[in-house]
């Protein structure tokens, strides 16, 4: 019965804890999100910065290779 029991504890305590977070979360404030938006396309622009660096390097680089 001790094996059965520690099967079905953690799908228990995952759902406590799950339904804690849940009432913890908020919706964010306008200003929140405009803020997290900012973030993330200024990381996908560096992203693309730095990917199309990259590809202007390592174009040349292969042709003095080939």
């Amino acid at each position: 019965m001790g094996e059965f029991d520690k099967l079905t504890e953690a799908p228990v305590e995952f759902l406590r804890e799950g339904s804690q977070f849940v009432a913890k979360c908020t919706k964010p404030s306008k200003k929140e999100y405009l803020r997290l938006i900012r973030a993330v396309g200024t990381g996908f622009l560096m992203m693309g910065v730095v990917g199309y660096a990259i590809k202007l390097i390592h174009i040349p680089i292969r042709y003095l290779i080939v």
